[in-house]
């Protein structure tokens, strides 16, 4: 991972507490997040991931997807890509369960050889470099968008 940006869209819906990067050693990074919401609780989620791959700027790459997130955590099964997708982070996360969201969302301590072996291993891409972009709404408003660089080598 080489960069995670968090931009919150209405600072009085939702703010970031945190979103960093944290580099342990030469081998070990992690990303962590907390998103703190202001209006509660939240009972529709719409959520759209893109992958983007860095060719001569960044281009897309496989997968632009939106889900509603709130029918899709009731039925994981219904959206494969997604289900991946939200994989990548879940393990980590306090988002695994359904609507309504009342609380702090948090993704804390991903750790980039977890993330480097999903997409090596379990889904094979080739060695370049990504971005992978969330945008997240409420009311059919953006209210924040999560963008994180890696690098798979």
């Amino acid at each position: 991972m080489t960069n995670i940006i968090c931009t919150s869209l209405d600072e009085s819906y939702a703010s970031f507490e945190y979103c960093y990067l944290k580099s342990v050693n030469r081998t070990h990074k992690y990303a962590s997040l907390r998103a703190k919401l202001h209006k509660g609780p939240v009972y529709k989620i719409k959520v759209n991931f893109a992958i983007y791959q860095r060719l001569n700027g960044y281009k897309p790459f496989l997968y632009n997807v939106t889900v509603d997130g709130c029918k899709f955590i009731l039925n994981q099964k219904s959206s494969p890509v997604t289900s991946f997708i939200f994989n990548l982070f879940a393990p980590y996360s306090n988002m695994n369960h359904s609507c309504p969201y009342d609380n702090d969302i948090i993704v804390e301590k991903v750790p980039y050889s977890y993330l480097n072996g999903q997409l090596s291993t379990v889904l094979p891409f080739p060695k370049s470099s990504y971005a992978f972009c969330s945008d997240w709404y409420s009311d059919k408003i953006k209210r924040a968008s999560v963008n994180v660089h890696a690098t798979i080598t």
